[in-house]
């Protein structure tokens, strides 16, 4: 196995939002999220979509974001950036679960 060539980092965000939040404010602070690609360098693309597995293993996840960087340092850039730290906070307190996961793809040679 190995990483895929120009290897990128990806930023997965498991959500739940809380209960009583609006299909309006979820829709803000979506575009909210995807904002972020224009203001952070760093945040290469966006994307987000509400589960539609039949499997019933979301374990409560209804929504999911991924976001592309160019590496874990970029991740880290991001992280940090003051638009990202206002954003979260309010994003964050949005949620009643979150689970986020950056990892490299990876190809598997057969």
């Amino acid at each position: 196995m190995e990483e895929a060539k120009g290897a990128v980092v990806k930023h997965v965000l498991l959500a739940k939002f809380k209960d009583g939040v609006s299909p309006e404010k979820m829709e803000e602070l979506i575009k909210g999220y995807a904002n972020l690609v224009n203001l952070i360098e760093p945040m290469k693309a966006f994307h987000w979509g509400e589960d539609v597995s039949i499997e019933n293993l979301h374990q409560g996840y209804t929504h999911i974001f991924e976001s592309t960087f160019e590496s874990k340092e970029a991740v880290a850039e991001y992280i940090s950036h003051p638009a990202h730290v206002e954003f979260a906070t309010i994003f964050l307190g949005s949620l009643d679960k979150v689970l986020v996961i950056d990892y490299k793809p990876t190809s598997v040679s057969l």
